[in-house]
């Protein structure tokens, strides 16, 4: 015979631990806070929408991302403490274990793609 301490789990009680369970999941899996930027981030790759004009960064995967500067189709940004100069359509720079390539460039934002490589 099994004998249990405590009081038994209520059916609110069991779906209140549920959700601050999910709900601490996400914010993990997330593992993101930005500044003038806006990210999306799955468990190996974010994507990081900057704001040009401001001084944006987003912290995606563990590292910081930082828009420098961009002149027509050429950003420069830090990753992990490095500047990359990246241009779209070029291959993907590692950095720090991390892939970093840019999507896209326009007067307003900046998108780059910031994911885990191959080593790490």
């Amino acid at each position: 015979m099994t004998t249990r301490f405590g009081t038994p789990l209520t059916p609110t009680r069991r779906a209140a631990g549920l959700l601050a369970g999910l709900a601490l999941g996400v914010a993990v899996l997330a593992g993101c806070s930005s500044e003038g930027a806006e990210t999306d981030c799955g468990l190996d790759a974010c994507t990081v929408t900057f704001d040009r004009g401001v001084e944006a960064r987003a912290t995606v995967l563990g590292v910081e991302a930082k828009l420098v500067g961009a002149q027509g189709d050429q950003v420069t940004v830090e990753v992990a403490g490095e500047q990359l100069s990246l241009t779209v359509g070029q291959q993907a720079t590692e950095v720090g274990g991390f892939a970093v390539s840019l999507d896209s460039v326009t007067d307003q934002q900046v998108t780059i793609q910031v994911a885990r490589g191959s080593s790490s």
